[in-house]
């Protein structure tokens, strides 16, 4: 996805996305794309606000949507009462969003090609697939050959973002590796979203 491209996304859906690993999206055109950005006062529908919620989700983890309907899916059936906050404790557990979390890259996209291509280690067992998701107690780390890639020193050097409270660094036989403490809720995704217009979304589609 070009640069072009996420910035227009961000736009879109009015606030930056840590995942695309573009910042400054929108500190100069804080407005929608298109010819009548600027000029786009008509109030939103109510499916316009759900959607717009829900797509910020599919941008930033970087997912389709089956794939977001298939968490949703396994969220209701782990928490039905509570199950958007079980969904993103699904989401933020993601082996690839780990290893954004962790500093280890600069996008989502660069942390899930880290994955596929072995260079991350979950309790010392090399994996490969992304949407993994982890358990309170698993340790994540890069493998050797990742440690000495020029993007991954520059990502821990200056990462995207502060280390969230759900995850904490510790070293072991002088390894490093990030440690799942809790499972994490909504206060950590890293931008604003509406977790309410996200549930409405999908209960108005019976998923």
């Amino acid at each position: 996805m070009s640069q072009r491209r996420k910035f227009k996304i961000q736009r879109a859906l009015g606030v930056e996305l840590p995942g695309l690993g573009k910042p400054g999206a929108l500190e100069k055109r804080n407005y929608p794309p298109g010819q009548h950005g600027k000029s786009r006062k008509s109030k939103p529908s109510e499916y316009a606000i759900q959607l717009k919620e829900k797509q910020k989700l599919l941008f930033h983890y970087g997912i389709r949507e089956e794939q977001l309907r298939r968490f949703v899916r396994k969220a209701k059936s782990a928490s039905p009462s509570n199950w958007i906050d079980s969904l993103i404790g699904l989401l933020e557990r993601r082996l690839d969003n780990i290893v954004f979390r962790l500093g280890f890259a600069r996008s989502m996209a660069a942390a899930r090609q880290l994955v596929s291509h072995g260079h991350i280690l979950v309790d010392g067992r090399r994996q490969t697939i992304g949407s993994m998701v982890l358990r309170v107690g698993e340790k994540v780390h890069l493998s050797e050959k990742a440690r000495e890639l020029a993007a991954v020193q520059t990502s821990r050097e200056n990462p995207r973002l502060l280390l969230p409270s759900y995850l904490q660094f510790e070293t072991e036989d002088a390894t490093e590796f990030g440690k799942v403490l809790t499972v994490p809720g909504p206060e950590h995704v890293p931008f604003e979203f509406n977790k309410t217009q996200v549930a409405e979304y999908y209960a108005k589609r019976g998923v």
